[in-house]
């Protein structure tokens, strides 16, 4: 089986009558964070919701675990265990954490080789995410926004997705909960998870992330360097997260 969760080829999206992606490719593996990187406006949410058949209007090929997507209603794509997380905190505001996250569940998955795909569940959940495990039966309209951004993951978590697309984890939040979110992603990442998440922070990116490609004007490539590069042209690798704690970076 390859290890290739996710392969966009050529993908190009408009809203309305403006062209925003222009021929976008990337991929992600089994068991790694991407990062998706570039300015504000340079096309990376876009790029996350025609992945996630959320644009009306785009064109490309969108593979995922081996069958093509390109065609598939949104709600198909996350049946088939593709997870999205917007940016912009949906949550039920009249559900509390413990009903907001029910709203989400789906079965437990395995991977082709039989082999049992990451679960989750409240209790796992609120151990990684302490700070909703201490209001269960809080409505969602009654947290901060750092905590509709938990829920937020959390009930995507709750579909048990192969892959998370994960759109600004580190926008408009508090420094002390977007180090708990950059926590929460190395936590995934070692339980397993694979993650595409789009990021202007390059702080952030660098610290929780494998490789990323970099998007500007929606066509790869020329933002900047990142870290070191491979993968081909458009992808950087970004530095990794242990070289640079022993680096006392």
């Amino acid at each position: 089986m390859t290890d290739v969760l996710l392969q966009v080829e050529r993908l190009s999206a408009w809203h309305g009558g403006a062209q925003i992606l222009f021929d976008i490719d990337l991929e992600v593996r089994r068991g790694e964070v991407v990062a998706l990187m570039g300015r504000n406006g340079a096309g990376k949410s876009t790029t996350l919701k025609a992945i996630m058949g959320m644009v009306a209007r785009r064109r490309g090929s969108v593979r995922f675990m081996g069958r093509e997507l390109a065609r598939a209603e949104p709600h198909e794509r996350a049946r088939q265990g593709l997870g999205y997380v917007p940016e912009d905190r949906r949550v039920f505001t009249g559900l509390s954490v413990l009903e907001n996250l029910e709203v989400g569940r789906q079965p437990p998955r395995r991977w082709p080789d039989g082999s049992p795909a990451p679960t989750w569940t409240p209790a796992r959940l609120f151990e990684l995410f302490p700070n909703l495990g201490a209001m269960p039966h809080r409505p969602g309209g009654q947290m901060s926004g750092g905590e509709q951004q938990m829920l937020t993951v959390a009930r995507t978590l709750m579909g048990n997705p192969y892959l998370v697309l994960l759109d600004e984890p580190s926008e408009g939040v508090a420094p002390v909960i977007a180090e708990q979110m950059a926590h929460m992603i190395l936590q995934l990442k070692a339980q397993g998870a694979s993650i595409l998440l789009s990021e202007q922070n390059t702080h952030f990116a660098e610290l929780v992330s494998d490789r990323g490609y970099v998007l500007e004007q929606g066509q790869m490539g020329g933002v900047g360097e990142l870290a070191g590069d491979e993968a081909g042209p458009g992808s950087h690798s970004l530095v990794d997260h242990e070289d640079r704690r022993r680096a006392g970076r």
